[in-house]
């Protein structure tokens, strides 16, 4: 079985079309076997969509899947927006994804991690792929902190039975700080601005 994070041409494609409602907007989303969450937009994105402040500057959408955030994002909000993935599945729903809500100009990078990405974003948004383990979540951590610029944020979502409790111990070792945006259910939303 192919996993989301990582590049599996091998698979067979299983196009859907899925509906997205954020911010008084209806988003349609075309996903495809081989990606996260193909069959409707998964609870911890759309925890985290609900609960990011206002954003402005050059975001960066890291790990970004068929879109939907950088998407709904980028339709919210005035944005440079970038959006970042292993996968060339995703990748390419991505850039549909994009011109089928009528966005261009989008950045759309394929990047383990941060191998291909060298600028410096005010946002850095993630919804972190756990099955990729701990090891992986954690150089993502790592590694927004150095592609922030100065009082940029990086804010994520975990849930506490995927590891929350060692994910918040983490940034606060790498940024000293972090912000509760949201806790309910198990679910958290963090927000660590470097300083």
């Amino acid at each position: 079985m192919g996993h989301y994070f990582i590049n599996d041409e091998s698979l067979t494609h299983n196009y859907k079309t899925i509906n997205f409602h954020y911010k008084n907007r209806d988003f349609k989303f075309t996903t495809d076997s081989g990606v996260f969450s193909k069959n409707h937009v998964d609870e911890g994105t759309t925890i985290l969509l609900n609960n990011l402040p206002e954003l402005r500057g050059k975001v960066l959408d890291l790990g970004c899947g068929y879109g939907c955030i950088g998407i709904s994002l980028k339709m919210t909000n005035d944005i440079d927006l970038t959006m970042a993935d292993i996968n060339e599945r995703a990748l390419e729903l991505a850039a549909l994804n994009c011109k089928n809500n009528g966005l261009n100009n989008i950045s759309i990078i394929q990047s383990d991690g941060f191998s291909n990405i060298s600028d410096k974003f005010d946002f850095i948004i993630l919804n972190p792929p756990i099955r990729a383990g701990k090891k992986t979540i954690f150089k993502l951590y790592e590694d927004s902190y150095q592609h922030l610029n100065k009082h940029g944020k990086f804010i994520f979502v975990i849930n506490k039975k995927h590891g929350a409790e060692s994910s918040i111990e983490k940034v606060n070792e790498i940024f000293n700080d972090y912000e509760i945006l949201y806790k309910k259910k198990g679910w958290y939303v963090i927000s660590c601005e470097l300083v």
